[in-house]
């Protein structure tokens, strides 16, 4: 099955199974806490590139380390608010799975780490953000929320090493005059600087996709018929290299570009127009 027919299955069987709104499971848990998320990005890789800068340059090297610092800073608001997404997007493919098996056919799925054991009989209510929160930190305390940060910063770490160099440098193209830091002159039109998000986020999402299907298998706290539980990174690795082939780990990249590009272009395009500087100036 191509890529396309796959992508059209899903969209079909999601709203089929779900409705249309289902598309838009974990809408409420991204839009809390991407904010602080791309705050927390954008100005550390801000922060860090000032204090490697010297005579107002920066090396290649010195790009990349910056956005190291960044990608690595973020990961304290990502992990949770991933972990969080994923289990609100995953639950309402496992209850259609559950809904088209029977108990004497099939064996049953890995256990829940997060909810006990549901009977066959009773429908099991779709969780919502705040029980999974709730249950995650009674069973395995504040840590729950951050299973699979290493996983998170094998993936946003790379992610940032590659966005801010090559934005920075493809942002450089449409900045007018060479004036000092902060300069309006210096800032690109604003369309410049959301085309180089664009461009940027797309070429860096793919690039990380493999370190994000691996974080997505560790962080899926739920297990459907057949579906393997991971010891690790390298049992994830392992496995899904066995199981599924090298194409396996770059399962959705082309969703993830479209995803990310306008993201990071809108991102990018607002603050390089200041309007973060402005609601502060106003707000004091």
């Amino acid at each position: 099955m191509t890529d396309n027919k796959v992508r059209l299955d899903c969209l079909v069987k999601t709203v089929r199974t779900e409705g249309y709104f289902g598309m838009y499971r974990g809408a409420a848990v991204n839009l809390t806490l991407v904010t602080p998320e791309k705050a927390i990005k954008l100005a550390a890789n801000d922060i860090f590139r000032q204090k490697l800068s010297k005579d107002g340059k920066l090396p290649l090297w010195g790009e990349i380390l910056a956005g190291c610092g960044a990608g690595t800073c973020q990961v304290v608001v990502t992990t949770p608010m991933e972990m969080l997404k994923i289990q609100l997007q995953d639950a309402g493919r496992l209850v259609a799975q559950k809904s088209t098996t029977t108990p004497t056919a099939t064996p049953q799925p890995a256990p829940s780490l997060v909810a006990p054991k549901a009977s066959h009989n009773t429908p099991r209510a779709r969780p919502s953000a705040t029980s999974i929160t709730m249950e995650l930190v009674r069973t395995r305390g504040f840590a729950g929320l951050y299973r699979g940060a290493g996983a998170t910063l094998l993936r946003d770490i790379p992610f940032s090493m590659i966005y801010f160099p090559l934005f920075a440098n493809l942002n450089t193209l449409g900045q007018t005059d060479p004036g000092c830091h902060g300069d309006k002159l210096k800032r690109a039109p604003f369309l410049h600087s959301f085309m180089a998000g664009c461009v940027a986020g797309s070429v860096a999402a793919v690039a990380v996709t493999p370190l994000d299907v691996i974080k997505t298998r560790l962080q899926t706290l739920q297990k459907g018929e057949g579906e393997d539980s991971y010891r690790g990174i390298a049992d994830c690795i392992r496995r899904v290299l066995t199981r599924e082939g090298p194409t396996a780990f770059l399962k959705g990249a082309t969703c993830r570009a479209l995803v990310i590009a306008p993201l990071f272009g809108i991102a990018q395009g607002v603050y390089f127009l200041g309007v973060g500087e402005q609601v502060i100036g106003l707000m004091g």
